[in-house]
């Protein structure tokens, strides 16, 4: 009889950005490895979790030395700027979410040493699923599946957990070898099979659909906080002027515009999130227009690459509007990090971290549901 393993499981994050896999995989696991491009993003882990496990350097450049050993998950938050609409969905030509292939072929080395990681995982936009007709998607299946996994795929949107709308595609394999128990369906089930991933999987050709998988999993019992309860009451971003909320408030559509007179008629205190972004008038010119929703959500936060991108906290009771742009420490708990996290200094590489990162209690719900379960039912049959 083989004795149970009495250690933590062990993980290695690709794209690891601060760290916000860690955060979500908490105290329970062990991090054998992390990788980052991104001196910054770097400098905000090695701040957070130390860097004993952290190496800086283009995963192109990578080699699997630093993985030839057991660990049992691998999960890459790769740049997903090619598979979005900022990229104009070159997809895996891109060069950045080309990186996928990177990242692929360590695993495969790895592998090739007999260290395959039991578990990956690999977070990516939703669009992913759509561009180029579905055939980056196919690819990226057909490689994981090639390097000896069985995948499937559920689409979380973070906002029932955050009060962000933030969704994304979580594509999850097993190695072939490893029983799953009963943590497969017969088909579609649960919260997270999406109308797109069923018109996907239903469009794979045979020799995918037969290691696809269609995991089990449940709606989360994690309340989703408040946006007001996020608010903070010592922020590092200047309140707008007068003039400058006047301003905004010209900008908005007649929907917004009208949402902001709900609020004023409300008898409260009402909390907005806003954001800029170019639309078409009828001259077929790009103006600028402002949003704003009170539905409880923030928009989703995106990198700072323009002023558009960083979203505006408005505050609305009867006729007065005060506003100003999230906090550091906003954007932060948006993430679902706690305030023991320290963000950088500065506002837009703080904006940055959190734009790139992924929401920790999705990381935290996926470990409940599938990690430690699949892990269980391998130190199960290891133990018979």
């Amino acid at each position: 009889m083989v004795a149970p393993r009495d250690i933590s499981p062990k993980f290695a994050e690709f794209f690891c950005g601060g760290g916000m896999v860690r955060a979500g995989l908490g105290a329970g696991w062990d991090c054998a490895f992390a990788n980052d491009i991104d001196a910054m993003k770097c400098a905000v882990y090695s701040e957070n979790w130390g860097d004993s496990a952290l190496i800086q350097k283009d995963i192109a450049e990578l080699s699997a030395a630093p993985l030839a050993h057991a660990i049992d998950l691998y999960w890459a938050s790769s740049p997903c700027q090619d598979f979005s609409l900022a990229g104009q969905g070159r997809g895996l030509s891109g060069a950045r979410s080309g990186v996928f292939m990177e990242w692929a072929r360590l695993i495969g080395e790895a592998a090739a040493q007999g260290h395959a990681p039991r578990i990956i995982a690999f977070e990516n936009v939703t669009g992913l699923m759509t561009r180029n007709g579905g055939r980056d998607l196919r690819a990226v299946i057909r490689t994981l599946t090639d390097l000896g996994y069985r995948v499937g795929a559920l689409e979380i949107d973070a906002a029932h957990f955050l009060p962000q709308s933030r969704p994304r595609l979580f594509v999850v394999g097993v190695r072939q070898d490893l029983a799953l128990g009963a943590l497969q369906c017969d088909g579609p089930a649960g919260p997270f099979h999406t109308a797109k991933i069923q018109s996907f999987a239903r469009a794979l050709p045979r020799d995918l659909a037969r290691h696809w998988v269609w995991w089990d999993h449940d709606v989360p019992g994690t309340r989703r906080k408040s946006l007001r309860s996020l608010v903070d009451t010592a922020p590092n971003t200047d309140w707008l002027e007068e003039g400058e909320v006047s301003k905004l408030l010209s900008l908005m559509s007649e929907p917004s515009q009208s949402r902001v007179r709900d609020a004023r008629n409300s008898g409260k205190t009402e909390i907005g999130m806003l954001y800029k972004r170019g639309r078409p008038d009828d001259s077929g010119s790009n103006r600028q227009r402002a949003e704003v929703r009170f539905d409880g959500l923030a928009g989703c936060l995106r990198t700072p690459a323009g002023g558009s991108s960083r979203q505006t906290i408005m505050f609305v009771r009867g006729n007065e509007t005060r506003a100003r742009l999230l906090s550091s420490r906003e954007v932060a708990r948006l993430m679902g990090l706690s305030d023991r996290y320290r963000m950088p200094a500065r506002y837009n590489q703080a904006y940055k971290v959190a734009g790139d990162g992924v929401a920790v209690p999705i990381v935290r719900y996926l470990d409940r549901t599938l990690f430690q379960p699949i892990l269980q039912v391998e130190r199960q049959r290891n133990v018979a």
